[in-house]
Formats: C-alpha cells, sequence, structure tokens
C-alpha cells in the first residue's frame, strides 16, 4: 500500500471521530437559534427526524424510550449499502460495535457486536450473536447469510438479550423485518449493473387480494463475472464470480380480531467459495508482499461453493380484549457445500515447483451439510391493560437435526478424495420466559424480563475414513473404529444438556420531554457446543457460556427535532467463554473455555437535518476487550512471528483481545439534495466506515493482526415524480482499498482480502 493510501485512512479516521464533536455543535446553536427566533419561524418551516419505531421487545415502540443500546438500518441506507451486489456482510462497520467477516464468502458469515463472536467455522458451530429474520431464529450459521432484499429495517440490538430472544443471544441481536404486505397496491424494481459485469436486480409487488387478505411477493438475483484470474492449469480458470437468487412471497389475513402473515422463503447460491491466498504477508509484519497482485493467483485445487436454502413461516395473532396472543411457528432447512484450495497457491515444497512461497503440503478441503431441519414455536401472550404495568410471558420451543460432511482432497493427484467424515448433530430446547414495564411515575419506568432454558445437544460421528497424515495410514486406512481408538475415553459422541436461568432489569427516566436516561443490567448465555474427533484432534467439548453487561445511557432529541442523539457506555464479563483455537502448525480445530473474558467502551449514534438539504450520520464506537485466564494456552502459526509469550511450544494468551474484535470503529453518512420544480431531486450521498486493527487468531502475532480499514462509497443521482423514479450513479470501496482480512494460519503465510472496488449505475421505479 502507498504512503498515499495510508495518509487517506488515518486522516479520514481522524476526520470522522472528530466529526463526532463538531457535528453536535451546529445542533446545539441551531437549537438555541431557533428558541431565539421562535416568533417568526415555526418548526413547521424545517424538516424533522422521523420517530424511529422498533420492536427490539418483541412490541413496536418509539426507539427513544426502549432501555437499551440500538440501531436501525432503514430500506435507503440498505439500498446504499447492497448497490454493488454485496451481501449480508455490508452492514459491518456500519452501526457502531458491528462487526461480520466470513472465510467461506457470501455463505457463512460470523457476527460480532461488542467484539464479543465467535471465529469458529464448522457447520455445526453457534454464534452468541442471534439472527432474527421475521421473528423466526436462524440458528445455522448457513441461515445466517440469506440476502438482504425488500426489508423494512434491521436492527442491532447490543448486549444480552436473554430474556425474550433467549439462547445463544448473550452478545446481541440482528434483527431483519420484511415488509409487510398491505390493502395498498405497491412495489418497486431495482436494476444496477457495474464492474464485472456486475447485475444486481430487486422486485416486490403486493396488495389487496380481497377484502381481508393481501399479498407481497419479491424476489432478487445477483451476479458477477470472475475478477481473479488463476495462472496456474488448474481446475479453476478464475475465482470470486458468483450469482444468487432469493424470494419471498407473503400472505396476510386481517380479520375482526385475528390475523395471520404467512411467509415461504427460499434462497441459491452457485459460485467459487472464499478465496485464499498463499503467502501473501511479509515475514514480520503484516504488510502485503511486494508487488502483490489482487487480480490474480496461482492455485492447483478446485474452488467451489453451492448453496439452497428454504423456509417457511406463520405469524398468528388473536385480540382477546385486553391481552394479544400470538403464535410464530417456523421451519428452515437448508443444503450446502462449499470446497476450497486452502494451502492457497500449487504444489509443495517437496516437489520439484510449487507456490507462490514455501508449500510445506498440500492441503484441499470441503464441507457440506447434506440433510438439515430446523423448527421452531412459539406462544407469547401480551396484556394491553392501559394500567401502569404491562406484561408479557411465552413458551419457547426449537428443535434442530442435520448432518454435517467434511472431506479432504490431494491437490497433487488431481483432485483424488483420500478422507471424509460425517456427524449428525441434534439440538432440543424449550424455554419458559416473562416480561414486564411497570410505570412507576410519569417520569420513571422500569422494565425487567426472566427466562429458563432447557438445552440438549447430541453430536455422533456416523462414518470416517483418512488415509493422509494420521497414525493409522500405517494400516493402510483409518476408519471410524480405528479413530474411537485414537479418542481418550474411546467415544465418538457427546450430549451435553444445559438448564440456565437468564434475566434482565433496567430503568428510564425522563428528564424532559426529549431526553431520557437509561440503565440496564442483563444475563444471556450460548448453550454447550462440540467438535467432533478427526485426523488432527480428538473431541472437544465446550461448556456454556454465561455473559453479564451494565449499560448506561441517554437517548435525546434535539434542535426541535432535527437532530438525535444515542449514547452509550457499557461493561461485560463473559464466564466460561468458549473459544476455537483453529489452525496451528498441527492443523488443530478445538473447542475451549477461558475462565473469563471482559468487554468495556461506548457507543454513540447521531443524527441531524444540518441544513433542510443535508442529512448527516455518525456513529462511532470504542470496544476494549480480554481474555483473563492465567493457564490458557493455544497452538500457533507454524510460519509467522508470535508474540505472545511461549510455553511448551504453546501461546499463552491471558491478556489478549478478543478475535475479530476492532477497538475503534466509526462510520459517517452525509445526504445532500437539490430539490426542483417538478418534483425532482439531485442528490450526493457518501458514505465511509472506519474499524482499528484487530487480531484474526486468539494469540498474537505480527503477520496474523489485522491492519485498520478504511472502504467509502459515494452515490450521484437524481430522482423525479416526488422519488417514484431513481437514477444514480454508484461506487463502493472508492478508495481501492486491498487489505488482508482474515488468514490461515496452520500452512504459510496464507490470508484472504476485502472486497474489490465497485462502480456501475441503478434505476429504481417504485409505485
Amino acid at each position: 500500500m502507498t504512503a498515499k493510501h495510508v495518509l487517506v485512512r488515518h486522516a479520514l479516521a481522524a476526520a470522522i471521530t472528530t466529526s463526532l464533536a463538531i457535528g453536535l455543535a451546529p445542533a446545539a446553536i441551531a437549537q438555541e437559534a431557533a428558541t431565539a427566533t421562535d416568533d417568526t419561524v415555526t418548526s413547521s418551516d424545517a424538516k424533522t427526524l422521523d420517530t424511529l419505531m422498533v420492536t427490539a421487545q418483541r412490541k413496536i415502540e418509539n426507539a427513544q424510550e426502549v432501555p437499551m443500546s440500538i440501531t436501525a438500518i432503514n430500506t435507503e441506507s440498505l439500498d446504499v449499502l447492497g448497490s454493488n451486489g454485496g451481501d449480508v456482510r455490508v452492514l459491518s462497520g456500519r452501526v457502531p460495535s458491528l462487526n461480520i467477516e466470513s472465510s467461506f464468502g457470501r455463505a457463512f458469515p460470523r457476527f460480532y457486536i461488542r467484539g464479543y463472536g465467535n471465529t469458529d467455522f464448522r457447520l455445526n458451530t453457534s454464534q452468541p450473536v442471534s439472527l432474527v429474520y421475521d421473528d423466526v431464529v436462524q440458528e445455522n450459521p448457513i441461515l445466517k447469510g440469506f440476502p438482504i432484499f425488500d426489508l423494512a429495517q434491521v436492527e442491532v440490538l447490543r448486549g444480552p438479550q436473554g430474556s425474550l430472544f433467549g439462547r445463544n443471544s448473550p452478545a446481541g441481536v440482528v434483527k431483519f423485518d420484511s415488509v409487510r404486505p398491505s390493502q395498498e397496491l405497491s412495489g418497486y424494481g431495482k436494476l444496477g449493473y457495474g464492474s464485472d459485469d456486475m447485475i444486481n436486480f430487486e422486485g416486490a409487488v403486493g396488495g389487496g387480494l380481497s377484502d381481508r387478505w393481501s399479498a407481497r411477493a419479491s424476489a432478487m438475483f445477483q451476479r458477477r463475472d470472475d475478477w481473479v484470474e488463476n495462472t496456474y492449469p488448474g481446475p479453476n480458470d478464475g475465482f470470486e464470480g458468483y450469482d444468487e437468487s432469493a424470494a419471498r412471497v407473503q400472505f396476510l389475513y386481517e380479520g375482526d380480531g385475528f390475523e395471520a402473515l404467512l411467509n415461504a422463503h427460499a434462497r441459491h447460491l452457485n459460485g467459487t467459495a472464499r478465496l485464499f491466498r498463499a503467502n501473501i504477508f511479509k515475514p514480520g509484519s503484516n504488510d502485503l508482499v511486494d508487488g502483490f497482485d489482487e487480480d490474480k493467483v496461482a492455485l492447483d485445487g478446485l474452488n467451489h461453493s453451492e448453496l439452497d436454502s428454504r423456509g417457511a413461516s406463520a405469524r398468528l395473532r388473536w385480540e382477546l380484549g385486553s391481552y394479544t396472543l400470538h403464535s410464530i411457528t417456523g421451519y428452515e432447512s437448508v443444503e450446502t457445500y462449499s470446497r476450497g484450495d486452502i494451502d492457497g497457491g500449487y504444489g509443495a515444497s517437496f516437489l520439484p515447483d510449487s507456490g507462490p512461497g514455501v508449500i510445506p503440503f498440500a492441503s484441499e478441503t470441503a464441507d457440506g451439510i447434506p440433510d438439515h431441519s430446523q423448527w421452531t414455536q412459539e406462544f407469547r401472550i401480551e396484556s394491553n391493560t392501559g394500567t401502569a404495568f404491562d406484561w408479557q410471558a411465552g413458551l419457547f420451543y426449537f428443535k434442530e437435526d442435520y448432518d454435517v460432511e467434511s472431506f479432504s482432497y490431494d491437490s497433487l493427484a488431481g483432485g483424488a478424495q483420500d478422507g471424509y467424515e460425517r456427524v449428525r448433530q441434534t439440538n432440543d430446547s424449550w424455554a419458559l420466559f416473562a416480561a414486564g414495564t411497570w410505570q412507576v411515575s410519569d417520569r420513571f419506568e422500569l422494565r425487567g424480563g426472566m427466562r429458563y432454558t432447557v438445552d440438549e445437544k447430541e453430536l455422533t460421528v456416523e462414518e470416517y475414513w483418512n488415509t493422509g497424515f494420521v497414525p493409522c495410514v500405517l494400516e493402510g486406512k483409518c476408519t471410524l473404529d480405528q479413530l474411537a481408538a485414537l479418542e481418550p475415553d474411546g467415544d465418538l459422541s457427546a450430549s451435553p444438556e444445559d438448564k440456565k436461568f437468564s434475566w434482565d432489569l433496567s430503568g428510564t427516566y425522563a428528564l424532559s420531554e426529549d431526553v431520557n436516561l437509561y440503565a440496564r443490567i442483563a444475563t444471556g448465555y450460548r448453550g454447550s457446543s462440540i467438535q467432533a474427533a478427526g485426523a488432527f484432534n480428538a473431541k472437544s467439548v465446550a461448556e456454556p457460556e454465561t455473559s453479564t453487561a451494565f449499560d448506561i445511557g441517554i437517548k435525546a432529541d434535539l434542535w426541535d427535532r432535527r437532530a438525535r442523539l444515542n449514547a452509550s457506555v457499557f461493561y461485560y464479563e463473559v464466564k466460561d467463554q468458549q473459544l476455537t483455537a483453529v489452525g496451528g502448525s498441527s492443523n488443530a480445530n478445538i473447542l475451549l473455555n477461558a475462565d473469563k473474558s471482559v468487554g468495556k467502551g461506548f457507543e454513540v449514534d447521531f443524527q441531524a437535518w444540518l441544513t433542510d438539504n443535508l442529512m448527516l450520520s455518525l456513529g462511532s464506537s470504542y470496544n476494549d476487550t480480554e481474555i483473563k485466564d492465567d493457564d490458557l494456552a493455544v497452538s500457533v502459526c507454524a510460519a509467522c512471528t508470535v508474540t505472545d509469550p511461549m510455553v511448551g511450544g504453546k501461546a499463552m494468551i491471558d491478556g489478549n483481545p478478543l478475535p475479530q474484535a476492532p477497538k475503534w470503529s466509526h462510520n459517517l453518512t452525509a445526504r445532500w439534495g437539490l430539490p426542483m420544480d417538478n418534483g425532482g431531486e439531485f442528490y450526493v450521498l457518501t458514505d465511509w466506515s472506519y474499524r482499528s486493527e484487530l487480531n484474526y487468531f486468539l494469540y498474537e502475532s505480527k503477520e496474523f493482526t489485522g491492519k485498520s480499514l478504511v472502504e467509502g462509497g459515494l452515490r450521484v443521482g437524481y430522482n423525479w415524480d416526488y422519488g417514484r423514479y431513481d437514477v444514480a450513479l454508484f461506487g463502493r470501496n472508492i478508495l481501492d482499498e486491498v487489505q488482508a482480512v482474515g488468514g490461515i494460519d496452520f500452512n504459510n503465510l496464507t490470508g484472504f482480502i476485502n472486497e474489490p472496488r465497485v462502480v456501475g449505475v441503478e434505476f429504481k421505479a417504485s409505485f
């Protein structure tokens, strides 16, 4: 990277940070000015911010009255962020304390809130950030990648959500809500074209079918050509291309005291998996090697990814006088297969030809889910008494059953399969929960909730064989029985059962009509996890982790509601946090429990109409995380420069930050519009995100410390007929930042990079 790029990146980061303070000044000054000129200027003469409604507490409320750190992303912002055909990872860094990354590309996103997440790449893993799509939890990590289209809003709920959302949400929840059907005929169509023959299409249409029934159908299609050339005569000529499609159909019945919202959806993805690049780091630093060319690689292995998912839900509601009964039934299923050249190059060091750099041995693997089903059922009743106290309570049931397949291949023998494992995992869980709101006085409100959960999980190795680098290779072929003989207890199955109680308590005090103070304490937990035994490691089971978080915050409407400020400070502790020690020179994948980890920091969200034509949004967060376990040691990379203390060939990680947890993140969006007399508008919109450096793994090393990253977007457009039609030129990653965002640590200095710059044009018509 040039010195110019470095200067621009750090200057922009500083600018975004200082803008948080600078941006508040005009709002405060303007508020004073509005007061001073109240006789001549009324609030109705100026633009104001719309009231932000959220469903963070399972009911529709003004976000300014919910005692929780929340950020919502609206439809226009989602359109802008996804204009390059990006997947759910485009949300990363676009709200405070949210990071999303993946070593599987578009198929398997990993979410982190306040630095708290899970780097495990196995298909039977769980995450401490729960994703809820149209009120149905998406538990399997592949389900969490469902595309973003025809959404009304995305809400990011920071901190444990163990009462109303349940297990596996100790870090928070990301909540997606589709546009609902209505009696009014409405819809849109959007078509974009950009770099590398990128095509991005979305469309939706809906309206009334009868006096009682309405429907809405929506679909998307995205594709991009391969933009990375394979210079080695391998099975792939190019990489990073894909085509993806998804569709959703909804039917809404509105009767007298009864409502039914039915939903069916599906997804298909075909393309290349995450592209690993061998030896892209300079030894002893995290700089990319001299002459690094993001448009070229040399791989001898196959890279391919395919995915199909489908699901349906029924959300029913009965109005029973002062009470409302809800029933939410959900079904999800996914099939996927992803194969990649893990060593990131060709050949091996013991052969006449290999590269780029040193390739100690070839590694090509694949993972898949051939069979999967998830059923969920919730019954919830809430009161609507109109008194000072209201409550809700319910019962939740979750059942998941699926197989995971793992394959290994010999790239040096034309990709012949040399290993296979099939495991089956089942998960049954049920919970009872209740929550209440008490309006103690005109200014003070208390909220509290509790949940009791029983969680049962079982994993069994159903088939295993390997002819590779394992002790029983001398006998010709490793079998399931031989694998069991390598297990310390000789048992390849595990069946942990957890019973957990979680709760939260919060209070809100209204300083004025426009300013609320709140405090919240909340707990959450993630159920036990199981790692099957394999060629390079024994079975491992991680005990459940529990989190406790403390938040204090302020929510304020300023400048006669032309500006909004939300800010919070927090501290959390995670007891027995589940960590995954991946890779290392032994190529292990082992589950561990740390005694404790802690995190502290703050979040700030600010939006304002600085003028009637200029809207500014700013977000900032600071997340200081630390692993606390004096005795915890993990395997380290074969070729990198480890900076942690070493004992017995392993790194002591006490005091290290959590992986994929940047301390600082900032985002900025500015939109300027020039109205036209004919009901049209010319506008310019720019958005930027910054995150500071982070660790890829549990141990610290010079090479596998990700550099800070700045990415920006620009959109110049014209809309007419009062916004019904819009045409725009756009650019994503307009600085063309090229940075490593992850690594593979067991073999060589292998990494993968961020998405390339994309420029294009887009047209949208709404009705």
